[in-house]
């Protein structure tokens, strides 16, 4: 994987990528450019499973993301070019299909403000961990829009339709405390903590059974769009593949042996 990104910076250390959005003047808000090499990264990780095994994306500076540049929208406006935002929204909806395809676990490290589009990538990462100095703003309704980059669909299967209402109309903003109570987030820490409460969660995901954490994923997120009976037939097709994985007869190995299991990701 490439690391010569304009707005991102990229690490890779003992099987963790780290994405930083790294904007810091404008508190990391999503330009094109960001929003193309957000896609790149993500799209790409399938493919990566030999050097990353979990995934960290987070903001550099105070912020996680203060949303869409707006400045883009409105450079257009003064030159009077037509805008079809639908069509914009794709480049939003790589990511967040990416990020829901891909088979490492994907965790969001949230410090200081997370806005509008940036909020809503964050919800769509598997596992958020906010900083009590952290910030959640579904802003969208504060400049007559509606929310978007997946915000629709993952605030209502994370909060409930009427919390999910609740944050999208008022478009208030809620303390990183409040965004644990109501399950947006997983966890809310200490702001000098988030860095270590997330490399600890990276480091277990990153030693752990990928193609299995895959599996889990998929099985999950598709037993929410589907009937019992869907459900259990999925179930059983991604058991069969988690059984005939190098990690699972490891996992059974390790157990009898009573010793920590060596997962490869295979």
């Amino acid at each position: 994987m490439r690391t010569d990104f304009q707005t991102l910076r990229t690490t890779i250390a003992d099987r963790v990528l780290t994405v930083t959005m790294h904007r810091p003047e404008v508190y990391n808000a999503l330009n094109e450019t960001m929003i193309d090499e957000l896609g790149e990264v993500f799209t790409g990780l399938p493919n990566a499973l030999d050097q990353i095994r979990c995934v960290v994306l987070t903001g550099a500076g105070r912020a996680f993301g203060s949303g869409q540049d707006l400045r883009v929208f409105a450079a257009a406006y003064e030159q009077a070019e037509p805008i079809v935002i639908s069509e914009h929204l794709t480049r939003y909806h790589r990511i967040v299909q990416a990020m829901r395809a891909a088979p490492q676990p994907i965790i969001a490290a949230i410090n200081g403000v997370a806005a509008g589009a940036s909020a809503n990538l964050a919800l769509a990462c598997d596992l958020r961990i906010a900083a009590e100095d952290a910030r959640f703003v579904e802003a969208f309704a504060r400049i007559a829009l509606v929310p978007d980059a997946g915000g629709p669909y993952f605030l209502t299967r994370l909060v409930g339709i009427g919390k999910a209402l609740e944050l999208a109309l008022l478009a208030e903003e809620i303390s990183g405390r409040e965004a644990e109570r109501i399950g947006l987030v997983n966890r809310c820490v200490a702001a000098e903590a988030l860095a270590s409460t997330v490399r600890e969660l990276a480091t277990r995901f990153a030693n752990g059974p990928t193609t299995t954490y895959g599996l889990i994923k998929d099985l999950l997120y598709r037993s929410t769009e589907v009937d019992l009976a869907t459900s259990l037939q999925l179930e059983g097709a991604a058991q069969d593949r988690a059984f005939a994985t190098r990690d699972h007869r490891e996992g059974v190995q390790a157990f009898l042996a009573k010793r920590p299991p060596q997962f490869t990701g295979e």
